[in-house]
């Protein structure tokens, strides 16, 4: 008498989404290496059209042509290092100019939808860890687990003051709490997949925490649903 085969378990994916500068990149980064995960950076993704743009003079007002640019990326991700058109621009999609930029690229819905199976396509066995600001609300609504960290703007800005000065950047402070504000209320406020936790999400406000003390309590979370090392 022969038994009927099990369903097939999806990937698991673990949700990490969030504001600028909160923390989920590193967490993100900390998780899958102790889970043993591939990885997805979905803002890499947006930052790698925005500078494909800024580089071929596109205006980022034009939906129809940053779509058909971020359809036809020629982007790389090879152990750790970021590739557009065969360059290494891991830093280079790291500036702030860039980030701004960015954020208004992921603003229309159109470059949204560009993007979307080829973040999927992210998913792979043993699982994956994706970070960015729409992880569980769309990209990957079934996720096993869905985290959305936060911490207040003061404190993002002066994480993001510290990281850009130690990479030999010139920046103000003033000018980065203006622009976290501004990049803050454009993402949570646009009609295209909106930076707001999903319903079933862990939120965890970084304010207070370190790298260390934020990765643990997403693990434990993870822990508490199935997913361990």
């Amino acid at each position: 008498m022969s038994s009927a085969a099990e369903p097939t378990r999806p990937v698991p994916v673990i949700a990490i989404d969030g504001p600028t500068a909160s923390g989920k990149g590193t967490v993100a980064a900390r998780v899958a290496q102790v889970l043993g995960f591939h990885l997805l950076d979905s803002g890499a993704l947006y930052r790698l059209v925005a500078l494909a743009a800024l580089r071929r003079g596109l205006p980022l007002d034009a939906p129809a042509a940053l779509a058909r640019c971020a359809a036809a990326l020629d982007a790389s991700f090879d152990g750790g290092r970021v590739r557009l058109d065969g360059e290494e621009v891991g830093e280079a999609i790291r500036a702030e100019a860039v980030g701004n930029a960015a954020s208004r690229v992921a603003a229309h819905p159109q470059v949204r939808t560009a993007l979307l199976e080829r973040q999927r396509g992210f998913r792979r066995a043993p699982g994956l860890v994706a970070d960015g600001r729409d992880m569980g609300t769309v990209v990957f609504p079934d996720a096993t687990v869905k985290v959305f960290l936060t911490a207040s703007v003061e404190s993002r800005a002066d994480r993001r003051y510290k990281q850009l000065m130690e990479k030999g950047f010139s920046v103000n402070l003033c000018d980065l709490l203006r622009d976290l504000s501004e990049r803050d209320a454009r993402d949570s406020q646009r009609a295209a997949a909106p930076l707001r936790p999903a319903e079933d999400a862990f939120v965890l406000d970084t304010t207070a925490l370190d790298i260390d003390e934020a990765v643990a309590a997403v693990l434990e979370f993870c822990e508490r649903n199935g997913l361990s090392a």
